[in-house]
């Protein structure tokens, strides 16, 4: 197992679990900062024997010496980061506060140490000359190089110390923006007590907000901001001032607390582009995405608008028209939008979630998911109860290739919210898949995948059930969970989703195409008492209304991406207030006036504390990729065995081990073709 590992204390007693399962039982809040300071400690000794070598730099004394160097100290912030997002406390909190500007220092450390880029570089530039730097070998080179010389490599010693200051600063600006959303999130709750005032609520959303009132001890019903909460009361609440104040309250989240945050976090990323000679933040990060420049995404962004935004208007032209024709009254304002466009599918399709929910039985639809991976791409997953877990609510899974019984790897499953999980919807890992030295004696070994949701939970009367969006996130997760299950490459830094954030999307985002299809839907879509399958008749109602707003929602999107744009495109010292800035950059794009006192900006977590700054256009980039692959399975087969193989060929195995472009074309046989989303969105 490695001669250090002994210090790690839980982190590594796998010994009991197969497969090396973290066990998390033996995991407690006080282990975490000593073996982080002891991972950084023992990758620091092994990057000064790196030093020390008198042999000429080779790709496996240097690079892969350096890609290894921190493998007990990923394991160990791994696992802390994934805590910190599902199952998160004052002590986690506080915790990151510390945490986080200690990994920072390391990788300043490492980033700027003259001596360690000396080597990478000539390992570098001897690589056309380097029989041995081929494939894998040669693109892990480059992106090691790459890391450095994006990093302040290069700078002066003067320019170094700045860098390292800002970095320093921005590590605590992040999980500070994070808690303030997640506190601001659990903070508020709308107690009601009459039920005239639950009028066109669903019975699920009722039992739901009575099951929230009594876990908080109170008569009645609780409302709060968690999604499965607050989505049915929007789209179902006959009561318009009701409606009002939650929505007012989500789009208030972190306003108090946020706009500074904001400011100094676009800033710091603005001071740090600068001084590694970009022009701006967006410059620095599109440099490593297939869109390449911040001009050709505001180009991409620009067409797409064009398409979109009539559309769009369209949309809403048709909800306010509903509305008045049952109403007479002209007034419409953004807590109306879910409201009146339920009202309005229900007319034109005959269709709503309530509809759907009972064939959408959480069990059910997973089941549903577990047999698509089968059918697509020959795996089983078996549920485990003998593997340790974080939280008693989550499920784990064994995937093995169908068949053989070749083990694949580890399936987490976390689906309802709770106080100490961020909201939202994501996909992570414990472990990734590749080659470890250190902890495995030089084994390459398969990953721990896990996807945590926030769904609708059960209640004393009824099982989860979720709506047709739950089902469509829960594909969209688990695709983003194949690609990181059925990675199979080399090195852990060019495995499983460590790919262009513009094209990680993809494998996610295909998965959703299959939740409207007919032959799809008969596998799982059954009624949680009858076990019926969903009747053709409401199929054929859900394909008919998949295009239903299309240009609402794709609107929605853009104006987001848009807004992240301008944040990381602007000089940020022209701006003066986060909201007046936010509303000019987002005037284009959007369909209704501002509201006074609400904020996208101060609770957007993707990009101030997720990863996506100047990279939110991904998932309108990655739908063009998702629509253009998907008309090629609906072409051969929505199982057809050669396009799925060929999709777990060169997608999702491959990782980042080569040019994404180059990928897509091995999948494809040519470049996507731009007008497949506006062709899936009926908008052409």
């Amino acid at each position: 197992m490695g001669m250090t590992t002994q210090n790690f204390g839980a982190f590594f007693k796998t010994s009991p679990h197969p497969d090396q399962a973290t066990d998390f039982a033996q995991i407690q809040t006080s282990h975490f900062l000593p073996a982080i300071e002891r991972g950084i400690e023992v990758a620091q000794t092994r990057l000064a024997k790196i030093k020390e070598q008198t042999e000429t730099p080779s790709f496996t004394n240097t690079v892969l010496a350096i890609e290894s160097a921190t493998e007990e100290l990923e394991q160990v912030s791994g696992v802390f980061f994934n805590l910190l997002g599902a199952l998160s406390d004052d002590e986690m909190q506080k915790l990151a506060k510390q945490i986080s500007p200690k990994l920072a220092a390391y990788n300043s450390d490492l980033l700027l140490d003259a001596a360690l880029f000396q080597r990478v570089k000539s390992v570098w530039d001897a690589r056309d000359h380097s029989p041995a730097l081929q494939g894998e070998e040669r693109q892990l080179t480059e992106k090691v190089f790459k890391r450095f010389a994006r990093n302040g490599a290069l700078l002066s010693d003067d320019k170094k110390a700045q860098l390292r200051s800002l970095d320093q600063e921005l590590s605590k600006l992040s999980p500070e923006f994070s808690d303030n959303v997640l506190k601001a999130t659990n903070s508020f709750e709308m107690h009601l007590t009459e039920a005239a005032e639950l009028e066109g609520l669903p019975e699920s959303a009722i039992d739901a907000a009575a099951e929230a009132a009594k876990e908080r001890g109170k008569s009645g019903w609780v409302f709060t901001l968690h999604q499965p909460s607050i989505a049915p009361f929007l789209a179902y609440a006959a009561k318009r001032e009701l409606r009002q104040k939650l929505w007012h309250a989500y789009n208030a989240r972190a306003l108090d607390t946020n706009p500074a945050l904001v400011l100094r976090i676009v800033q710091l990323r603005d001071q740090r582009a600068r001084l590694l000679g970009y022009k701006t933040h967006a410059h620095f990060v599109l440099e490593e995405r297939m869109a390449e420049t911040p001009e050709q995404v505001a180009s991409f962004l620009t067409r797409l608008l064009q398409k979109v935004k009539p559309a769009a208007e369209r949309d809403l032209a048709a909800v306010k028209a509903h509305k008045k024709q049952v109403t007479g009254d002209e007034s419409f304002m953004p807590w109306d939008y879910a409201y009146w466009s339920e009202k309005l599918k229900m007319k034109l399709h005959d269709l709503d979630d309530e509809q759907l929910r009972p064939y959408f039985k959480l069990e059910n639809v997973i089941a549903g998911v577990f047999e698509h991976a089968r059918r697509l791409y020959r795996i089983e997953f078996r549920e485990r109860s003998d593997l340790p877990v974080y939280h008693p609510e989550v499920k784990t899974y064994e995937v093995v290739e169908s068949g053989t019984n070749r083990h694949i790897g580890l399936f987490y499953a976390d689906f309802f919210p709770r106080a100490s999980k961020r909201s939202g919807a994501w996909m992570t890992s414990f472990r990734e898949q590749g080659l470890f030295q250190h902890i495995a004696d030089n084994k390459v070994l398969r990953p721990h995948v896990a996807i945590v949701c926030n769904f609708t939970k059960p209640t004393s009367t009824q099982p989860s059930l979720l709506t047709l969006d739950e089902v469509k996130t829960l594909f969209h997760e688990f695709g983003h969970a194949l690609h990181g299950l059925l990675s199979d490459c080399k090195y852990v830094t060019l495995a499983g989703t460590n790919v262009h954030w513009d094209f990680v999307e993809l494998p996610s985002q295909i998965m959703e195409n299959w939740v409207t299809e007919k032959e799809s839907l008969a596998l799982f879509a059954k009624h949680y008492e009858t076990g019926e399958v969903m009747p053709d008749e409401l199929i054929e109602k859900i394909r008919k209304s998949s295009q239903f707003q299309a240009g609402y929602f794709a609107l929605r999107q853009l104006n987001f991406a848009m807004l992240d744009l301008a944040w990381h495109t602007v000089d940020p010292n022209t701006i003066q207030d986060v909201v007046s800035f936010e509303r000019s950059a987002t005037a284009g794009s959007a369909l209704f006036a501002p509201t006074e006192g609400t904020s996208t900006s101060t609770a957007f977590s993707h990009i101030f504390a997720g990863g996506y700054s100047a990279g939110y256009y991904s998932y309108k980039w990655a739908e063009v990729l998702d629509a253009d692959a998907f008309e090629y399975f609906k072409e051969k087969g929505l199982f057809d065995q050669e396009v799925a193989r060929a999709f777990r060929d060169h997608i999702l195995s491959r990782g980042g081990t080569e040019p994404p472009m180059q990928l897509y074309k091995k999948f494809r046989g040519r470049e996507p073709d731009p007008d497949a989303l506006l062709r899936r969105d009926g908008l052409i």
